[in-house]
């Protein structure tokens, strides 16, 4: 059981922004052997969605960017579950969290994603279509992806 915490950039801790960037950094850069500077200016006009267990420590985050920031509709973004929680389900349930939260906070928008395109089959099963053609991001190949509105 998690606890979800909701809350623009300004309402993190100090240890909120740590543990988020610690857990990022965990996945985006050194597990993906990526060097990229992950802090890169959204996380102030954005949304932030913290999974926490009872012990209070991060189990899964995402960002979700207002409309107009990163794409005309809001946009899901630095999805990611800690590696103790792989094969759970944790990911799918992160999702599905953070498009409940989405869906209250922008009702009738559709949400639009850069998906890492090896990922298209799991964010499909949350109602993303692939739209356009793949693409390099921080050597990554990647797809734009879209759910329509609910």
């Amino acid at each position: 059981m998690l606890t979800w915490q909701w809350t623009r950039f300004a309402g993190l801790s100090g240890d909120d922004v740590y543990d988020m960037l610690a857990l990022r950094s965990t996945i985006f850069v050194v597990e993906q052997d990526c060097v990229y500077l992950d802090p890169d200016g959204l996380d102030r006009q954005s949304w932030h969605l913290l999974g926490r267990d009872a012990r209070g420590a991060l189990l899964a985050y995402v960002r979700v960017c207002d409309p107009g920031v990163k794409y005309e509709p809001p946009s899901i973004g630095r999805v990611v579950v800690n590696p103790s929680q792989r094969g759970t389900g944790l990911g799918h349930v992160l999702i599905a969290e953070a498009l409940r939260r989405c869906d209250d906070t922008w009702p009738g928008r559709p949400n639009r994603i850069g998906a890492q395109a090896h990922l298209q089959g799991f964010y499909g099963r949350h109602g993303y279509v692939a739209v356009g053609e793949t693409y390099l991001e921080d050597g990554i190949v990647h797809i734009d992806m879209e759910r329509p509105a609910s």
